[in-house]
């Protein structure tokens, strides 16, 4: 079974985050939430205080199959200033393994070069942050194994293209079904 660590920083945009961790936990994928901070507690952009499952330093990487940021601000620009979290991402991405952002936080993977020649989105006014991606209008896209959303929006969608890429396009669109989401395709 795959392993999600979403990492939360004060500022975190509050529906990226939970939309994106509870459609994985339906899904059956196990997913963590992890506090970049000292505290389990971490306040999101509209003040919704939510309580992380795990520290940093808790968290297992060796274990972990998919690192994923919400965006928020500021929340992106607290978590890119986490040099612990920039070392795993560039550890994961070196090793192939999966990666996604949503909003603002894509361009943390174009800030650390890991976006280049690849499709990618952020939110409308981020794109100079993807430093040498392709940047698209797409709502969500994937390249190679790197997954990329524009924003709070999207979550739905978002959530249900990380189901497709851990586990299978089957279970995303039982998912979908579950909720009564009619948009997948």
């Amino acid at each position: 079974m795959s392993l999600v660590y979403v990492f939360l920083a004060d500022g975190f945009e509050e529906i990226e985050a939970l939309t994106t961790v509870d459609l994985l936990r339906r899904a059956g994928i196990e997913t963590k939430t992890v506090s970049i901070s000292e505290k389990y507690e971490v306040l999101g952009a509209h003040k919704i205080e939510v309580k992380a499952d795990l520290l940093f330093d808790e968290a297992d990487f060796e274990k972990a199959d998919m690192i994923f940021l919400p965006g928020g601000i500021p929340g992106t620009p607290n978590l890119a200033a986490h040099r612990g979290l920039t070392e795993q991402i560039l550890a994961f991405h070196k090793q192939g393994k999966k990666l996604a952002a949503i909003c603002a936080a894509p361009g943390i993977y174009g800030e650390l070069g890991l976006l280049e020649g690849k499709a990618a989105t952020c939110y409308p006014g981020f794109e100079d942050k993807l430093k040498g991606a392709l940047p698209t209008e797409k709502k969500v896209i994937t390249t190679d194994h790197i997954t990329t959303a524009r924003g709070m929006g999207v979550s739905i969608e978002m959530g249900l293209e990380l189901i497709k890429v851990l586990d299978s396009e089957e279970k995303a669109k039982k998912i979908a079904s579950q909720i009564q989401y009619a948009s997948i395709g």
